[in-house]
């Protein structure tokens, strides 16, 4: 594809203390699409300054308002579209995230291509897999199947004409804006696919077992959101992952200690289901060392499922999950 066709893409970058990622990941994009624009949301580290001295124009997320990585994808569209009205397509990337070579040009010959897909999303990786074990579950859970898919992540390239029919993404949403939004672009009648292609190389820079864990739980609080939002069939949105981390995390080991306390102690045996678990689960990508951590990851999950409960009971909006 030439210059040409690349002028019909904008670009959306969202972020807050970045630092050199920003800088890394702007690289890979100003000067290849139409227009970037990189919203951020209350950086401190002269990231905003960093973006405006490479041609960027910059959206500063109003943070008197609860901080959503839809609200800032969404508020980046729609400037995009103020400053070039008549762009077909958006590509969202996260701001710790570099777009790989070619990515723009493979992902917009497939939507021109295809006129009956909103959205196109390929291959993310890891950056550093080698850093710690959670960035290696990290560079597992990216590497989701090849073809038709029911959702995409935050790195995407998405038809405008499609963004716009739905309304874009859920502001209120903590976390798993992209799995909802399309739901509703495919109960449009939208479909998304997963190229066989290299899109970007993310960093989660996640280092530490207190990281993972809250990762987890905010996981555990958007299993919550989409399954209350569209849990109804024949969806069935995240109902699944949902139960399982309520049995799992909370069920099971809350039940096995009121039987050990109150009828035998011998029900504490029902804790061996957990290396069972572990055990069939070992044959998935990842091996043992991934199956430990899913078997794990049940229990602030089920956190995450708890919090998202409570906050519906009372009625409050849910706070940002962050991990980093």
């Amino acid at each position: 594809m030439g210059d040409a066709c690349l002028d019909r893409i904008g670009l959306v970058a969202i972020g807050r203390n970045e630092g050199e990622r920003l800088r890394a990941c702007l690289a890979s994009v100003v000067h290849r699409v139409a227009h970037v624009v990189y919203v951020d949301s209350g950086s401190t580290d002269g990231s905003v300054a960093l973006a405006q001295a490479m041609g960027v124009h910059v959206v500063n997320l109003d943070m008197t308002v609860p901080f959503t990585a839809a609200r800032a994808r969404n508020e980046g569209w729609r400037a995009l579209l103020q400053l070039a009205p008549g762009l077909e397509f958006v590509q969202f990337v996260d701001g710790d995230c570099v777009v790989a070579d070619g990515w723009l040009d493979k992902a917009l010959l497939f939507l021109l291509q295809n006129p009956g897909y909103a959205v196109a999303c390929g291959r993310r990786r890891e950056r550093f897999p080698e850093r710690s074990v959670y960035n290696r579950l990290c560079d597992l859970e990216w590497n989701t199947p090849v073809g038709d898919a029911k959702a995409c992540g935050g790195d995407a390239l998405v038809r405008v004409s499609a963004l716009q029919q739905v309304g874009g993404y859920r502001d209120d949403l903590i976390a798993g804006e992209e799995p909802e939004l399309c739901v509703r672009l495919r109960q449009a009648g939208w479909r998304i696919h997963r190229l066989d292609a290299e899109m970007t190389l993310h960093d989660a820079a996640m280092t530490r077992f207190g990281q993972w864990w809250k990762r987890s739980k905010r996981a555990g609080y958007a299993f919550a959101q989409g399954a209350w939002l569209h849990g109804a069939a024949p969806e069935r949105h995240w109902v699944k992952e949902t139960v399982s981390a309520l049995v799992w995390g909370a069920v099971l080991p809350v039940l096995m200690l009121l039987l050990a306390c109150f009828v035998h102690p011998a029900w504490l045996l029902l804790g061996c289901t957990y290396p069972l678990q572990i055990w069939r689960l070992r044959r998935l990508p990842g091996g043992l060392q991934r199956a430990v951590f899913l078997v794990l990851g049940k229990f602030p999950e089920a956190m995450g499922v708890l919090q998202f409960a409570w906050d519906r009971l009372w009625r409050s909006h849910g706070r940002l999950i962050e991990y980093k």
